[in-house]
């Protein structure tokens, strides 16, 4: 009875043993175009590899196992943003640490040095971007945000321009902030 357990264990760290092997680097590809680092892709897929290992322990029989490591893979990469404190563009413009304390700028997102095809490139398609989602914002999102963000406004002279009260602006721009997050991701994903 010995010998059968331990030929089953051994046979079920051989199929493990060749799913990992045959599936590793398309799953890997597959997590990195998704996740911000290679060390986020290599955690992911290292929990994904475990949560197969339990499944096969358990017994638990797995039909399309390509289908299923990628839904796993999907899953994980959901709950590991789920899990994640969104960054705010407050922090993005935060002050530069030993620096001379003035704000950042949009220019600090761009490419700077050299003025070669690819950096002109990029710089337009970062400023045809951001100039497009600011666009596509309600007018009202939108004039608090740049009000804020770029003219460098207190919301107190906002709301004494505009005449909405504090919590309405807070809340205008909140939403123009998680529409432009959403809405340039892609763009950052693809240039960066």
């Amino acid at each position: 009875m010995v010998n059968l357990s331990i030929s089953m264990a051994d046979a079920q760290n051989e199929s493990l043993s060749q799913v990992i092997l045959k599936e590793r680097k398309r799953l890997l590809e597959f997590i990195r175009r998704r996740v911000p680092t290679q060390e986020d892709a290599e955690d992911v897929l290292q929990d994904v590899f475990y949560e197969l290992v339990n499944t096969y322990r358990l017994m638990k029989p797995v039909e399309q196992m390509a289908s299923w490591l990628f839904t796993v893979a999907r899953n994980k990469i959901t709950d590991r943003y789920r899990k994640k404190k969104p960054d705010s563009l407050e922090e993005h413009f935060a002050l530069r640490a030993g620096d001379d304390g003035d704000k950042l700028d949009i220019s600090d997102f761009l490419p700077s040095g050299t003025n070669s095809p690819e950096t002109e490139m990029m710089r337009e398609a970062i400023m045809q971007g951001l100039v497009q989602a600011l666009d596509e914002l309600p007018k009202e999102q939108r004039e608090v945000f740049i009000m804020h963000e770029l003219e460098d406004r207190s919301f107190q002279e906002i709301a004494e321009i505009t005449g909405a009260n504090l919590n309405t602006l807070l809340s205008r721009k909140r939403y123009a902030v998680l529409y432009l997050r959403e809405r340039l991701v892609n763009l950052y994903n693809d240039l960066f």
